[in-house]
């Protein structure tokens, strides 16, 4: 008799649903981006994550000025690369985005 090996199920790591009807994402309207349901499920499947929301106040300070700092500079290479478009329709997702973060 032939033996058959079982498989363990696979689980799906790191897989969120991506879409504003999730809740998981704002709409381009309300600033684009993550809303904090949607860390919050990041998080739990990707365990160890540092994911955090944006920055949006006004003046932050500290470790949260350096956070919007760098994510500014990262989202400005972003915007760059996009295609024009994009880059110059002032309701993309990219740059309602960085119009939540102050950028």
């Amino acid at each position: 008799m032939a033996r058959t090996r079982i498989r363990p199920k696979r689980r799906r790591e790191g897989k969120i649903k991506t879409s504003v009807k999730s809740g998981n994402f704002r709409p381009t309207k309300s600033g684009a981006g993550m809303t904090r349901k949607g860390v919050m499920a990041y998080r739990r499947a990707n365990p160890g994550s540092k994911l955090q929301t944006a920055v949006t106040e006004k003046k932050p300070t500290g470790k949260r000025a350096a956070r919007r700092r760098s994510y500014c500079a990262r989202s400005l290479g972003q915007l760059k690369r996009s295609s024009a478009k994009t880059r110059n329709n002032p309701n993309s997702r990219i740059r309602q985005a960085r119009r939540r973060w102050r950028c």
